[in-house]
């Protein structure tokens, strides 16, 4: 696991845990609510729940903390089911320590011992079921191709087998090595070229028997393509005025360059915004899908969705859905067009594009013919806010490396471009421009406010033509 990746699942995976250990002290005071009342009511009433408050501000916070201090978020695929019974164990042994202390010393209550037994066997038996179904949501990624990150391992044949054999399992898992580039025989291009080919995601550089002006080539090359570089810290032996650090592994020191914006919460806070606000969307737009449903079928012959190869975040083809607007055969007749073509650069664009048919128009008026793009959303493909994605054949036509940065983040439904006058922006380089000023300041407010701009550019009829 990569380091700084890491450390955001271990936060989501204690932060989990907590919530769980919260449910099982409800469930448990519930379930022997349930059973004195049931079996043994002479027994009277146990006391009620908020007298247990004092018990959980020990427990809920510090049970992922004991279980970190003991190792049970370590290796999760490679852990036995023994091993973290006796690690879940532990934790409330020393749990249990701790609240006898405090009954002790602090005189207080401990109001029902059964409750508390209750709670250590049925979380103990929650955390376990909890990391099987993580563990087998890890391997089935772990497994799928497509979920590696596609990385090229760059430097001298020795430093790279070397540095290839000093990874771990874990990492190897879940990584595809695309390519190994010898950076003192190969030129630039070549490294270059593997980026583009295999939609690279990490360059990891391993130089210590590189002259340091081949390395800061090509980690310049990685900045322009909006790809991180990370460059193997193993030979640094004086501190460094302000470097960028992150950990490969455990504990391998790394230096990161990055011209995106880093993995944070926020970035992960942008991922459950995209996917809850597509469910959302998608739910209150079914009457629109309805209409342009009916609406494509009675105006024109041919299948309702259009579904065309885009490229996704650095390149990666995606196949992206919308409303059909053009006539079936609109991507034969395009060549035919190429003289009307507005756009410089490889985009293609036309005002009054003959090959749109009546109601098409009216689709792209309102821009009700992007609404199947949540279905991407959803699928982790596009983001509601981002770099609009090109066609894959546009995206082979790119011509400068640092207009492919625009690729760095995952493509959106709609952008900075979109609201700010679309329609009349004709120059590549100004649409790039904008997208890169969006990655370069990317923040979640921004995207709420495009997200609001947007809003008022579709009520206000500024769609598409």
């Amino acid at each position: 696991m990569l380091g700084r990746k890491q450390e955001i699942n271990l936060q989501v995976n204690q932060i989990l845990d907590s919530v769980l250990i919260a449910l099982v002290f409800w469930l448990s005071h519930s379930l022997h609510f349930w059973i004195r009342a049931r079996f043994f009511p002479q027994h009277g009433n146990i006391p009620p729940f908020e007298e247990f408050f004092w018990l959980m501000a020990i427990v809920v916070p510090f049970t992922p903390i004991i279980l970190e201090f003991h190792g049970y978020y370590d290796h999760p695929l490679h852990k036995t089911v023994a091993k973290s019974l006796g690690q879940i164990l532990r934790t409330f042994f020393v749990l249990g320590l701790v609240i006898g202390a405090c009954v002790i010393f602090f005189q207080w209550g401990a109001s029902s011992r059964i409750v508390l037994i209750l709670v250590g066997v049925i979380g103990s038996g929650a955390l376990l079921l909890k990391e099987a179904l993580v563990v087998a949501w890890l391997r089935k990624r772990v497994q799928s191709e497509g979920w590696k990150e596609r990385v090229l391992l760059v430097g001298t044949p020795d430093d790279v087998t070397k540095f290839r054999e000093s990874l771990g399992p874990v990492e190897l898992s879940e990584m595809q090595v695309c390519e190994e580039i010898d950076i003192s025989r190969q030129p630039l291009e070549e490294l270059v070229d593997a980026l583009h080919r295999y939609s690279v995601e990490r360059v990891l550089f391993s130089v210590g028997h590189v002259h340091f002006d081949k390395v800061q080539h090509a980690i310049s090359a990685c900045e322009l393509e909006g790809v991180e570089a990370w460059l193997a810290g193993d030979f640094i032996t004086t501190s460094i005025a302000r470097p960028t650090f992150d950990t490969l592994g455990e504990g391998r020191l790394m230096m990161v360059f990055r011209s995106t914006p880093e993995i944070s919460w926020q970035l992960l806070a942008k991922q459950v915004i995209d996917r809850v606000g597509a469910a959302i969307a998608l739910f209150l737009s079914l009457p629109l899908w309805i209409v342009a449903y009916l609406g494509i079928k009675l105006s024109s012959p041919g299948p309702v969705m259009f579904k065309q190869m885009r490229g996704g975040k650095h390149g990666k083809p995606f196949m992206m859905n919308k409303f059909r607007t053009m006539v079936v055969d609109a991507e034969a007749k395009q060549a035919a067009l190429q003289a009307r073509n507005q756009m410089s650069g490889p985009v293609f664009k036309v005002d009054d594009d003959p090959r749109i048919f009546h109601f098409g128009r009216f689709l792209r008026k309102w821009s009700i013919d992007e609404l199947p793009q949540l279905l991407n959303v959803l699928k982790g493909e596009m983001s509601l806010v981002g770099p609009r994605p090109l066609p894959s054949y546009e995206v082979e036509k790119i011509e400068y490396s640092s207009q492919r940065r625009r690729l760095s983040m995952n493509p959106g439904i709609t952008c900075i471009w979109q609201v700010s006058g679309r329609n009349n922006i004709t120059d590549f380089e100004e649409w790039v421009r904008l997208d890169l000023n969006y990655i370069d300041n990317w923040s979640i407010w921004l995207d709420v406010k495009i997200l609001l701009q947007t809003v008022l550019v579709v009520l206000f009829r500024r769609g598409a033509q």
